[in-house]
């Protein structure tokens, strides 16, 4: 009997802030097993229950070598497909053959995936702030560390809003101003490029906040500023309206954590409507799908900047790290940074050093997961509040 996968379940936690969901896959080879990310922050419950009541039961008794044949099995099994309940569970699982493969060969995953494109992988930062002058603080303090490529918010997404006129028993949530963002956003990049200089990469993401039209004038307004990259102007819903923005600038477009469907984001590569894919790439599948999707984005000349804010575990971000060291495509990668224990409860993550991020060389994926420390920060089960957007008359607005 050859090796088998003996038993696949999710494990979550909440070390610093985040519920994560590893996953982990057995085999009946002794000491052989894998790692994978199916973190969904807001859904975890839903991905649990589908990864131990219903991948588990599908897959024990497989070959977990078959890597390509189980993710098409996994993706179809349902009926239904492409949601991001599913995505990140059939991620979960993907993730974990791709380490228990690169055990097995006695290589780190991004040999199997080619090899290494380059040493190390070049990150961006983020630097907020209630006003302009905090925000300069915080850019210098990444730019002493090393660190060339920062996204800069001010107020976070949306803004910090004032003086808004709110009807009169209008519902809790996240209010904000879009006119009031929009004009605070080009002083914020005005300031910058006046007090900072040109030497470095500055990123800026609307998080969707402005509609349609406005974002097409944004991306505009901040072309003399010669931005990185304009990230998640549009949702995936409005996708048509990035034809607009092409007409009218050339400001560098990043899309696509929101994504889950392939058709969401296929005509905006073939059509060069945007110049890096944003993919959460949990939300997508796993490792499977997000190395086509990079060769696919490669034709087109396309760049990878992948997903990694801290509601990524960080067995994900070593898969983000695989991959970019891969990709000749390759752009920018997100790095949120990490409290220590997350690297005592992750050992074998990849680290931070003058601005780019390195992976070690150890097989597969090359981190581990301390179980035991887990169960020390369970998962928190509440009601999602920062989804809960407004506009100042208290209508909800896609966050």
């Amino acid at each position: 009997m050859g090796i088998q996968i003996t038993d696949v379940r999710a494990i979550t936690t909440n070390p610093y802030g985040c519920n994560l969901t590893v996953v982990r896959v057995d085999t009946n080879q002794p000491g052989l097993y894998g790692l994978g990310c199916a973190t969904f922050t807001y859904r975890w419950k839903a991905v649990e229950c589908m990864v131990n009541e219903y991948l588990k039961p599908l897959l024990v008794g497989r070959d977990p070598a078959n890597i390509e044949e189980l993710f098409q099995l996994m993706n179809v099994n349902s009926y239904w497909r492409n949601g991001p309940v599913t995505n990140n569970a059939i991620s979960g699982v993907d993730m974990a053959l791709w380490d228990i493969k690169g055990k097995l060969a006695n290589m780190p995953v991004y040999d199997l995936l080619g090899g290494k494109c380059r040493q190390a992988v070049e990150v961006y930062r983020h630097a907020d702030g209630p006003c302009p002058e905090k925000v300069e603080e915080n850019v210098r303090k990444f730019m002493d560390e090393g660190v060339r490529h920062i996204r800069i918010q001010c107020g976070g997404y949306g803004g910090k809003a004032v003086d808004m006129n709110t009807p009169a028993g209008s519902p809790e949530g996240v209010y904000y101003c879009p006119d009031q963002y929009f004009r605070k956003t080009v002083e914020l990049f005005a300031y910058m490029r006046e007090h900072v200089g040109w030497e470095v990469e500055f990123c800026h993401d609307t998080h969707e906040r402005l509609p349609a039209i406005q974002s097409v004038q944004l991306a505009k307004e901040l072309e003399p500023f010669r931005l990185y990259f304009l990230e998640d102007i549009l949702s995936p819903e409005q996708g048509e309206w990035f034809r607009m923005v092409r007409q009218n600038c050339t400001t560098p477009i990043a899309n696509g954590e929101l994504y889950n469907n392939p058709k969401e984001y296929d005509f905006l590569i073939k059509e060069r409507l945007i110049d890096f894919i944003r993919c959460h790439i949990s939300q997508i599948g796993g490792i499977t799908p997000a190395k086509k999707l990079a060769v696919f984005a490669e034709v087109f000349g396309v760049r990878t900047a992948w997903h990694g804010p801290g509601d990524v575990s960080p067995v994900g971000h070593a898969a983000n790290i695989h991959l970019d060291l891969s990709a000749p495509n390759f752009g920018i990668q997100e790095w949120c940074g990490f409290t220590d224990i997350a690297y005592e409860m992750f050992p074998g993550m990849p680290v931070l050093k003058n601005g780019f991020v390195w992976a070690n060389d150890k097989p597969g994926l090359g981190i581990e997961f301390d179980e035991e420390l887990a169960k020390k920060y369970p998962a928190v089960h509440d009601v999602t509040k920062w989804t809960q957007t407004r506009f100042p008359d208290g209508t909800m607005h896609t966050p």
